[in-house]
């Protein structure tokens, strides 16, 4: 790829991007359609990046963009449901699409299957999040979402390094992939926080908005690689420093600096710049491959152009079929032990003090399981995404024997195709699912002002001091006077105005 067709593409990215959004149509889906089209063109060439490449420069900086604004209190909220469906439902829709991919495509091998089946099994939730206000959704399913897609990328991404070690040759039991899976998370969970807390030591002492942007620009990229270095896993360790950073720099009081308000209002501009280019470049990349995948297919006796075909059309039912089922499953078993828990404290005394001790120590009723709506709808909300492509390009040529790896082309194919698919499927429908099923979110928005309302109150009280208005925003979180998203969105505006006032001086 030279930077000619580089520019180009997230040239024509742009401008398919304004035109998609006065449509309201998900940007995304129309430049991978285009692109694949584009593929087509006679004179269109194939561009190749190495494979490494593109989950190494790609996902970082997306993840961690996503996870700098995600709420803390919400993910510690909704655990229970995050890792259900971050960790649990995605080991299994690897092990059943993996299974299903074996009996489509024979020849490719059971573990290149298994590669494809986790390349498959992590829905791309945090693209839908980002529009929930709009869609309809209600504060607890995109809470729930946002977190699950903090958790299933790293699940999904060990799946899939383990896959292709098995691909590669290595013998790995089921045993050994569950403490594979918790040492890789363990250790990426110490690499993040150790990251994390170096970066915001060296932060506060840059004293210069371009030097801390640039420094926390490195961080998803150096904790990625960091991680991986360790063979331990990059995602886990993006996460945690990211969300290191974001708490300790905006909301806590103890580590507000001279000058932090200038860098955190120039990183809320570069970051969704950076999104954009990224995401762009990724779907186009992957739909610019399918004229030459397709051809490499038609050309190769195994799996052949026709059997792929028609493994991506099964594979693609099986995705969102496989998710509704196990959301069902889970959320159902949640409801169903709340009920058993209910009769139990009716007829035991001793039981239900036991249960009144523990909500005094949570500080309140436990979150109870989603309601049927909100089960369908999370259950729809199933688009792969950004990691279903770029983990399938970076499936590696050879395996470490020299020989082409087992149906890499086929993989690549069917990747696009579920991806497009669930795009289209699920993409265009979730819109008019969430205003069928008629959430009523009045009480809901009418909480969100009367908590945004004494937030104003809280600033107002505190003087003319930015530094002590920030610092009465922190300390009313602290104490639960206020929520994490309302004080996120506190400090924002304390921090436009004082930028205001410092370039107005």
């Amino acid at each position: 790829m030279n930077g000619v067709q580089l520019l180009l593409i997230i040239g024509v990215g742009i401008t398919v991007s304004a035109v998609a959004k006065r449509r309201g149509v998900e940007p995304g889906l129309v430049i991978v359609i285009l692109a694949a089209a584009a593929s087509f063109i006679p004179w269109m060439p194939r561009l190749e990046l190495e494979s490494e490449a593109i989950l190494a420069i790609v996902v970082p900086p997306l993840l961690y963009s996503a996870t700098r604004e995600a709420s803390v209190s919400q993910f510690g909220a909704n655990l229970r449901p995050i890792i259900s469906l971050g960790v649990v439902l995605v080991l299994l829709t690897t092990a059943a699409l993996g299974y299903l991919t074996n009996l489509l495509l024979p020849s490719i091998g059971a573990a290149a299957g298994f590669v494809l089946g986790a390349i498959l099994a992590p829905p791309d939730t945090i693209t839908t999040v980002s529009h929930g206000a709009e869609i309809g959704m209600p504060k607890r399913v995109v809470g729930v979402l946002t977190g699950e897609s903090l958790v299933n990328d790293a699940t999904a991404l060990t799946m899939f390094t383990i896959a292709l070690g098995a691909a590669n040759g290595e013998h790995t039991t089921f045993g050994q992939g569950a403490g594979e899976l918790a040492r890789t998370a363990f250790v990426g969970l110490g690499v993040g926080v150790a990251l994390g807390m170096a970066a915001i030591w060296v932060r506060k002492r840059l004293s210069a908005p371009t030097l801390e942007t640039s420094l926390i620009l490195l961080v998803p990229f150096t904790a990625f690689l960091l991680a991986e270095e360790v063979h331990a896993s990059g995602i886990i360790a993006v996460v945690a420093a990211s969300f290191g950073i974001s708490i300790n720099l905006t909301l806590d009081p103890k580590h507000q600096y001279e000058g932090g308000y200038l860098a955190r209002v120039q990183e809320s501009a570069v970051w969704p710049v950076l999104d954009f280019l990224l995401e762009t470049f990724v779907f186009a990349y992957i739909g610019l491959q399918l004229r030459f995948v397709l051809a490499d297919l038609a050309e190769s006796a195994e799996p052949g152009l026709a059997p792929t075909l028609i493994a991506a059309g099964v594979l693609l039912v099986a995705a969102i079929v496989i998710r509704l089922v196990l959301v069902y499953g889970l959320f159902g078993r949640w409801r169903l032990r709340e009920r058993m828990s209910a009769r139990r404290a009716e007829r035991d005394p001793r039981y239900r003090a036991a249960l009144e001790r523990r909500r005094t120590r949570r500080g309140g009723e436990p979150l109870s399981a989603p309601d049927n709506k909100e089960t369908l709808l999370v259950g729809w909300t199933g688009m792969r995404g950004i990691l279903t492509l770029a983990a399938a390009a970076a499936v590696p040529e050879t395996t470490s024997s020299g020989a082409p790896f087992p149906g890499r082309d086929a993989i690549q194919a069917i990747a696009l195709l579920v991806t497009l698919g669930t795009l289209l499927i699920q993409g265009t429908t979730l819109r008019w699912l969430a205003r069928r099923l008629r959430f009523d979110l009045a009480g809901e928005r009418a909480a969100a002002e009367a908590m945004r309302d004494r937030g104003r109150a809280v600033v107002e009280t505190a003087g003319e001091s930015f530094d002590q208005q920030r610092g009465a925003v922190g300390t009313a979180l602290r104490d639960r006077q206020l929520d994490e998203e309302t004080a996120r969105e506190l400090i924002a505006e304390i921090d436009l105005r004082q930028a205001a006032h410092h370039y107005g001086s």
